[in-house]
């Protein structure tokens, strides 16, 4: 059929296309189209990390598209902000409205206008194309997008390079696995049947994190540490690494800097020391230790969980620094993952066009501190009191955290915020226009992934239901509207899902198959060749240590930890309810109905000291705030730590709150990223 037509009604057919959401399995679709309704959404098979399977959230994904709740045609708020009212308008009115509202803002000082977005979809068009171009033209304030990854991302880029490792397939071959910080059969299940292979051919499989998951019951043991001490943990193995000589010298003495230092900073982590710290038994150090140092070849699989901590940038570059030290990475089962998406290359200048900005440098807000940037008045170091943002993509009344403060600071009467959404989220209900946006199974987009090693193209299965525009047609319009000339405003989404990677990828290739595979060597840093400025994994920065930083990894300690006389004695994390992707699915009812209703776990020994019943509404607090929902007594946490499962819709909890209530703006200590499993909390019954 023709690239850029809908088929004709001729029966059932499929599209090839790719799923949008924030996992890093990034599965190639097969979407089953009747009478020009999406009717079913299925993996592909021929694409073989997808292999026709999905996960339960996106198989939902025609029920998600057609839900009886989607936005079909532009909304005027008619009530007081949070309120929920609006009028429907017509596109012109809307399109009019805004473009001379924020024409008027940008006359005054463009910076204080704030694009808002984040990983709704991961597509490279509707994500990070027109809605660059366009802010750029503008000269609005950057937005700083740190809220999932920054502080991992960063310590991969100061210790191998970039968000580059070892190809996800072959951990089917390793013969240890460390799984490290992640959910995999909730978050990543296209790994774990890659892990699973490996544990039918007799490979050990190891869980590390603070909650006993679904995937630490399938594991051969479970390391069940303290929120934010993985880089305890971590250097205590570099100490048995070294006294029990572990180690692979040559592949140190060739391909790494900083072994004097690193081995110096190991030896005062002996396992006695990151015991007390993680609260785990010793022997559990030392028999790991040895699993890691006489297995080959041996992998880990690190997740982002474990890096929304204070310490999340060294915890993760302590990680990243052990495959170099036993030479894992010269076996290509053999190394370490957290991010693949460094590889791809992205043509993302093209795509976004900064030279639009045309010299000028606006200031950047971090997307982690919003609430407290919607409440600044403008001053010298701040710049311009924020006037109008634009939301695409994210939720954040529902996502960021300290969101009492978030929900203060989109009240405000006199902040003009234009939300583009599928549906009327907590965020939409504080927009002055909602503007109706399609889904994946109705426009072009072409994305990377940050699990696998394959572009995918999504065609659109389907036209838009209702008045739905795609994100870029919508800047694309907004543009138009504010007298923007440049030709690149023209191009179409076809043609930006072209420029996304240009010569690098063959797009008639991407027409045919729907995927196609980057040329990367089965195992890429077998003698070193990494994309660090030594070329070499680097244990020292010097890039750190000149810009006054701690060159080699440690142990940060928490901002806030749990004391037992303290007013908050309970530690708590937020990681993600199974049947939910952040607080997207969530108004899915076959999946809602799944997860049941807003939970925190709490180990037995917490609930009895408490008085805490299994299924009893309890109120969890702390100084920022108080979430009500119904605790789960359990040994998926434990003692001493709650889980907070998110991210639910305010309005759809039990007090009109979510997790977030709770959670703080605090920042990592690199990446300025949040630290959202950074909190110390109190737990009681609601009836007290």
């Amino acid at each position: 059929m023709p690239t850029n037509a809908y088929p004709a009604d001729s029966g059932p057919l499929q599209v090839r296309g790719a799923c949008p959401h924030d996992c890093p399995d990034t599965c190639a679709l097969l979407t089953t189209v009747e009478n020009g309704v999406a009717v079913r959404v299925q993996g592909n098979p021929a694409h073989g990390h997808t292999d026709g399977v999905l996960c339960a959230k996106v198989s939902k994904y025609a029920e998600r598209t057609n839900h009886p709740e989607r936005l079909l045609q532009p909304l005027k708020r008619s009530g007081p902000k949070g309120s929920g009212q609006f009028t429907p308008v017509s596109w012109d009115e809307a399109l009019a409205d805004i473009a001379a509202r924020l024409g008027a803002i940008a006359a005054r000082d463009p910076q204080a206008i704030l694009p808002y977005s984040y990983a709704g979809t991961m597509g490279l068009v509707q994500g990070e194309s027109m809605d660059r171009r366009f802010f750029h033209r503008l000269g609005a304030s950057l937005l700083g997008r740190t809220i999932c990854s920054m502080a991992g991302g960063e310590g991969l880029v100061y210790t191998l390079g970039g968000k580059v490792g070892m190809k996800v397939e072959f951990f089917a071959e390793s013969k240890l696995i460390l799984i490290w910080g992640s959910n995999s059969i909730g978050s990543n299940l296209h790994f774990w049947r890659y892990a699973q292979q490996a544990k039918r051919d007799g490979a050990r499989l190891v869980c590390i994190d603070p909650r006993r998951t679904e995937t630490a019951d399938k594991c051969h043991e479970h390391i069940q540490l303290r929120p934010g001490t993985d880089a305890a943990l971590a250097l205590a193995l570099m100490h048995e690494l070294i006294v029990h000589d572990w180690l692979d010298h040559d592949y140190i003495a060739q391909h790494t800097v900083g072994w004097e230092g690193l081995r110096e900073r190991a030896l005062q982590w002996p396992p006695e020391r990151a015991a007390e710290v993680c609260g785990i038994p010793v022997e559990q150090i030392r028999r790991l230790a040895q699993d890691y140092g006489t297995t080959k070849p041996a992998a880990i699989r690190l997740n982002y969980g474990m890096q929304r901590v204070r310490g999340g940038g060294n915890a993760t570059r302590a990680v990243a620094c052990l495959p170099a030290l036993t030479g894992a990475w010269r076996h290509r089962a053999g190394g370490v993952l957290l991010s693949s998406s460094g590889q791809y290359p992205v043509q993302r200048a093209q795509l976004q066009r900064p030279d639009l900005l045309a010299g000028r440098q606006p200031r950047t807000i971090n997307m982690v501190t919003i609430g407290d940037d919607l409440l600044r008045e403008a001053s010298p170091g701040f710049g311009p009191k924020v006037e109008a943002v634009v939301v695409y993509n994210s939720n954040p009344v529902a996502v960021a955290p300290d969101s009492a403060k978030v929900v203060q600071g989109f009240a405000r009467e006199d902040l003009f915020t234009v939300v583009l959404e599928h549906f009327q989220t907590d965020t939409a209900d504080y927009a002055d226009y909602i503007l109706p946006a399609t889904t994946q199974l109705e426009h072009w987009d072409v994305h990377l992934s940050y699990g696998h090693t394959d572009v995918l193209l999504n065609r659109p299965a389907v036209p838009p239901l209702g008045q739905a525009r795609s994100n870029a047609q919508v800047f694309r319009d907004l543009a138009a509207r504010m007298g923007f000339g440049e030709a690149c405003f023209a191009d179409s989404d076809e043609q930006l899902c072209h420029q996304a990677y240009g010569e690098h990828v063959d797009f008639g290739r991407l027409l045919d198959d729907g995927f196609a595979t980057l040329p990367i060597p089965d195992a890429p840093f077998a003698e070193g060749g990494f994309p660090t400025p030594s070329g070499r994994c680097e244990f020292h920065s010097a890039r750190l240590a000149a810009q006054g930083l701690d060159p080699l990894p440690d142990h940060v300690p928490n901002h806030e930890l749990p004391e037992r006389s303290a007013a908050y004695p309970l530690a708590m994390i937020s990681p993600p309810a199974r049947n939910f992707l952040n607080s997207t699915f969530v108004n899915v009812k076959s999946l809602r109905t799944i997860e049941g209703r807003p939970l925190v776990e709490i180990h037995p020994e917490d609930a009895a000291e408490r008085g805490i019943a299994d299924g009893g509404v309890v109120r969890v607090f702390n100084d920022r705030g108080s979430y009500q929902c119904h605790a789960a007594v359990s040994e998926r946490a434990r003692p001493g730590v709650v889980n907070g499962l998110g991210i639910w819709w305010r309005k759809l909890g039990l007090n009109g709150t979510n997790v977030n209530e709770l959670t703080s703006q605090a920042l990592t200590d690199l990446g300025a990223a949040p630290t959202f499993y950074d909190c110390v909390v109190q737990v009681e019954r609601a009836d007290t």
